[in-house]
């Protein structure tokens, strides 16, 4: 138990001093969404793969239409038909035409595409407006078609590599895999990829007068909020969370669970039992824990120089001394605890390089100035407004003003050595995106 009181940079570098991204694994594609690439990946063939149509169409030879119009179109013969997909492509000579498909690769001896809007679709009548599948077009994929416009050479045509060449760059490592990204990997005929895994963890809520919501409230209980906030911001900071319901106050019991749920944790978090009552069972339960052969583990129990979130703890628990944090049992400490220590541990588990909130300079928007304890850094809920680059106090200080949260987007910071802010002033806000 330290007797100190720590800063919060000082306390956010010890965690992050003591995180290790997690060891590589190669994932299937599906699997791999919202994980961290490992290395580099480049491209192995071209995208794409041949020059393709960018229309329905008549692929052609650009002389054969050169001057048609209208009043004189120029009339081919049609050879066949090129869809996207199909077999052996015909060779386009003077005077001919192919039938092709959007994304179809053009054909041998054809330069362009003609949009099947300057034909007449092989009707012999007015411009058609659509390609016709091949077995209702007259005659088939054969007869002639009448090219009411010139084209340029390569017109409506993507040539090959024009998305991405052979050896070029597709993802950098670091990169996280969103839907477009898995994509890309998806087109370059990637089927796994090595990544960092999403981080496991598991979210455990200390109290005996917690409810779980849908429950009845009997006398002096309340719902477990934190447990259901906590894991939601987990899953939103990129890890897969476990939620661990209400923990009664008995340490052997909190023990006992928090060692079961070792096995599926890559970091753990409580909420509550921290402080300095006669009730706090976090502290009981995990004062004992540390392996003795390991210098520094168990878990150190801290009183940090902020508002809200001055009780905190943190260290490692089990063989695989996996990193835990205890945060205090107020739903608004525990959530901007949460923000402040535990996001970016998930970040740096996941091994981004940026494990921090962006932060803006704003103007403070109040009608009366913020008053804020002399050397603790407060943090109060917020509304960020970039077009007028201000933000704006939700709620009061109070630190179990839950409602307030929700209608915030931002912590508004104020440093250690201000006792006041005045309106109009510029801050730090965190921006909780």
């Amino acid at each position: 138990m330290s007797s100190t009181t720590w800063s919060v940079d000082d306390h956010l570098e010890d965690i992050l001093g003591a995180i290790r991204p997690l060891d590589p694994i190669e994932l299937q594609l599906p699997d791999a969404q919202g994980c961290v690439l490992v290395d580099d990946v480049t491209v192995p063939v071209a995208l794409p793969p041949f020059d393709n149509s960018s229309m329905d169409g008549y692929a052609v030879r650009t002389a054969d239409v050169a001057g048609a119009s209208e009043e004189f179109p120029a009339v081919l013969t049609v050879i066949g038909d090129v869809a996207a997909g199909s077999g052996p492509l015909p060779t386009v000579g003077p005077g001919q035409a192919a039938r092709i498909m959007t994304g179809a690769p053009l054909p041998p001896g054809a330069e362009a595409v003609v949009p099947v809007e300057w034909t007449d679709g092989g009707s012999g009548g007015e411009a058609a407006t659509t390609m016709r599948p091949a077995g209702e077009a007259p005659e088939g994929a054969s007869g002639e078609v009448r090219v009411n416009r010139p084209v340029e050479p390569r017109s409506h045509v993507r040539a090959r590599g024009s998305d991405v060449q052979a050896g070029d760059l597709a993802l950098q490592a670091g990169t996280v895999l969103g839907p477009p990204q898995i994509g890309l990997l998806a087109a370059i005929g990637r089927g796994t990829v090595r990544v960092r895994p999403r981080p496991r963890v598991v979210v455990l809520s200390t109290g005996s007068e917690l409810v779980q919501p849908g429950g009845e409230l009997g006398q002096g209980q309340i719902y477990d909020s934190n447990s259901f906030a906590l894991a939601a911001a987990a899953r939103d900071a990129g890890a897969l969370s476990f939620r661990v319901g209400a923990v009664t106050d008995d340490a052997e019991t909190l023990r006992a669970t928090i060692e079961d749920q070792l096995i599926r944790a890559d970091l753990l978090v409580t909420t509550g039992g921290v402080s300095v009552g006669a009730y706090d069972v976090v502290k009981e339960a995990l004062s004992s824990v540390g392996d003795e052969d390991v210098p520094g583990s168990g878990i150190d129990f801290r009183t940090l120089a902020m508002q809200p979130g001055k009780p905190q703890g943190f260290g490692s628990i089990g063989p695989e001394h996996t990193p835990l944090l205890a945060l205090p049992g107020n739903p608004v400490s525990s959530y901007v605890s949460f923000e402040l220590f535990v996001r970016p541990a998930i970040r740096a588990l996941m091994g981004l390089p940026d494990v921090h909130r962006p932060k803006a300079r704003a103007v403070l928007k109040a009608d009366k100035p913020l008053s804020s304890p002399a050397g603790k850094r407060q943090f109060l809920r917020g509304t960020y407004d970039s077009e007028a680059g201000s933000v704006t106090p939700v709620g009061g200080a109070g630190s179990h003003l839950i409602a307030a949260l929700a209608h915030a987007d931002c912590l508004i910071v104020v440093p250690e050595a201000e006792t006041s802010v005045e309106p109009g002033t510029e801050v730090d806000a965190v921006l909780l995106g």
